[in-house]
């Protein structure tokens, strides 16, 4: 049994190629083998003494073994040299260099592009290394809670914000499941970005939940980051409290002022023991002001409660062609021009749409009375939406800021509400409503954007 393990050991070895230094000492031998043969000859068959022989010999053979052992020195020291250099960037030291050669062989411009190849390398690091101590102060310092699990939803990085959400230091919190952290419902299946009510350790009310993916190692992660919405919710609140309160408050002044000035002027006018001979006509006159006042004031309010109390839609199907030519049958004022377009059905609530269109057809047709112009209509497919487009040709806009903020209007006895609850329309049924000046001619244009479903967009 032991010799054929010592001969499977041998044979074993004797397949076993030969390494890259044993193969250069061998060739350095083989080309010197000729000429130490023919010197050898010539010393044995020549008239040498035997003692000359054997020195000459000796001789022969020490110079020959000791130059290719020094050729294969000559070789395998530098991929030596190199292999340690590769090996220490490798392990992600750049410090060591390869000797400064000057000479232009190949041996030298190899260490050069090494060394060139090091210095790269080391500044790359520094680079990333600078990136992220930047992007783990950031990650501290944002009051933002960023979290990441690996792909079994386990715990891997969490930064200050969200230790103070789940008031537990990371120490305690990195290799947990995300379900006993009690994340676990905002990495299951749905939308990426999402806003839900929940109660965490470190506080409760309205968070904004963003979901991704990445990968890192090679492994699936995801990046769970948690948006505390509450100071920004009040602040919008407080913002939209102010603007109506200062839009009502307006309303009110221009209504109450006028109606306190002349009902003060009237019981002066009933109080005095000689009254004008015409204080019955001026009584009348103030009662029709504070009557008109008071209908102006009843109409802002119901104005206001119809902005407040827009229905959501009933999405059904509806021709927008059919749709655009009735509209345009509506106006009498003037011929409104209705341009070709695609015929397709879009899943919208009819009638909100039949608004919309109505009061921007109006619109334009006030506008281009104005300066003796024309109103036209056109519809068009764009990347999974049908635009509906209406430009008129009238003065146009000299502001175009204030065109949808509650109850601002450029006519005289506009209520300021219609475009606003036109974009509340549009918006409801996931498109969009612009109106601004043309560019290339007098008057404005308005485009409604509604999304097309997906079997109409195909």
């Amino acid at each position: 049994m032991l010799l054929k393990t010592e001969s499977r050991r041998s044979k074993s070895q004797a397949r076993r190629p030969l390494s890259h230094d044993r193969r250069i000492f061998l060739m350095a031998l083989l080309a010197g083998l000729p000429a130490v043969v023919i010197a050898l000859i010539l010393i044995w068959t020549g008239s040498f003494t035997p003692k000359a022989q054997w020195m000459l010999t000796l001789l022969i053979i020490g110079f020959w073994l000791g130059v290719g052992s020094e050729l294969r020195q000559r070789v395998v020291f530098p991929l030596q040299t190199l292999s340690n250099l590769l090996a220490a960037l490798r392990e992600g030291d750049f410090s060591i260099r390869g000797r400064h050669v000057r000479s232009a062989d190949a041996l030298a411009e190899v260490t050069r592009e090494v060394n060139t190849l090091a210095e790269t390398l080391r500044e790359q690091r520094l680079g990333a290394l600078e990136a992220t101590a930047l992007l783990r102060k950031v990650m501290e310092e944002i009051d933002v809670a960023v979290f990441t699990f690996d792909g079994e939803r386990r715990l891997c990085l969490v930064n200050r914000a969200g230790e103070r959400l789940l008031n537990t230091p990371s120490e305690r919190l990195v290799g947990l499941k995300a379900a006993e952290i009690g994340l676990g419902d905002c990495l299951e299946e749905g939308p990426n970005q999402r806003l839900i009510d929940a109660v965490f350790p470190g506080g409760t009310g309205r968070w904004e939940v963003r979901r991704t993916t990445f990968r890192q190692g090679g492994l699936p992660h995801q990046l769970l980051v948690l948006s505390d919405l509450r100071w920004a919710l009040r602040e919008e609140e407080l913002k939209a409290w102010q603007r109506i309160v200062r839009v009502i408050g307006h309303e009110l002044n221009n209504s109450l002022a006028p109606i306190k000035s002349i009902s003060g002027s009237l019981r002066s006018l009933l109080h005095r023991e000689a009254r004008p001979p015409d204080w019955e006509e001026d009584t009348h006159r103030g009662l029709a002001v504070i009557e008109a006042r008071a209908e102006s004031l009843s109409r802002f309010m119901a104005a206001y409660a119809q902005l407040a109390k827009l229905p959501p839609p009933k999405f059904q199907p509806v021709d927008i062609g059919g749709l655009l030519r009735r509209v345009v049958r509506l106006e009498t004022r003037m011929p409104v021009s209705l341009e070709p377009g695609p015929e397709v059905t879009v899943r919208v609530d009819g009638d909100q749409i039949e608004q919309v269109l109505i009061n921007l057809i109006r619109n334009a047709v006030d506008a281009a009375l104005v300066t003796g112009g024309g109103v036209r209509l056109s519809c068009q497919r764009s990347n999974g939406y049908i635009e509906v487009v209406i430009q008129d040709d009238g003065p146009g806009l000299p502001n175009t800021t204030n065109l949808f903020v509650p109850f601002f209007t450029t006519k005289p006895g506009g209520s300021g509400i219609g475009l606003v609850l036109s974009r509340q329309i549009a918006e409801a049924h996931g498109g969009s409503l612009t109106l601004e000046n043309r560019k290339n001619g007098p008057g404005c244009e308005a485009r409604l954007r509604l999304r097309l479903s997906r079997e109409t967009a195909s």
